[in-house]
């Protein structure tokens, strides 16, 4: 019986490098790593594509908005502009609800330099009679005051004879 065997070439060639956990170290092969001091490799030309910059667009739009608040920051805001909102309200009802009072009385409307009475004036002094700041005309009497020509019997009235007298007889005073 032949038995069969493997064996070396017979040819003359390098001999088989051994294992590496059998290496020894005169026979173990060169690292290709550079050594730890040694200088770095430059780092890779930067070349953004389209992601890339739509990320940097997206990144500074988000720095523009406002930060959330929290839903608790959130109350303690609405709490304070509605505590704020009811006391305007209620400055704005206390300045409304000024008692205001009727003056009665009569004081003649004075004429303005166009003629026309002029019953602002008499309300604010009728008010300030009373006791108030001022007043706004709600009542007047209007009454046409004659010279005595008018009187003498055959005389024909002129319209310089008469003028008409405003007079304010009630007034909201304030």
């Amino acid at each position: 019986m032949t038995a069969v065997s493997a064996g070396w070439p017979q040819a003359a060639g390098p001999p088989p490098a051994p294992a590496p956990e059998q290496a020894t170290p005169q026979q173990a092969t060169p690292q290709l790593t550079a050594p730890p001091n040694g200088p770095a490799a430059p780092p890779a030309p930067e070349n953004p594509g389209l992601i890339d910059e739509m990320g940097k667009v997206l990144e500074k739009s988000l720095s523009i908005l406002p930060t959330l608040k929290s839903p608790s920051e959130t109350f303690d805001d609405l709490n304070a502009r509605a505590k704020d909102a009811a006391k305007d309200a209620g400055e704005s009802l206390s300045r409304l609800a000024k008692p205001a009072s009727m003056a009665t009385g009569r004081l003649i409307c004075p004429v303005s330099a166009n003629g026309a009475s002029d019953c602002k004036i008499a309300a604010d002094k009728l008010c300030q009679s009373k006791g108030f700041k001022e007043g706004k005309s709600l009542t007047t009497d209007s009454v046409e005051a004659c010279s005595a020509k008018v009187l003498i019997p055959g005389r024909t009235r002129k319209p310089g004879d008469c003028r008409t007298d405003n007079f304010v007889t009630r007034a909201l005073c304030q």
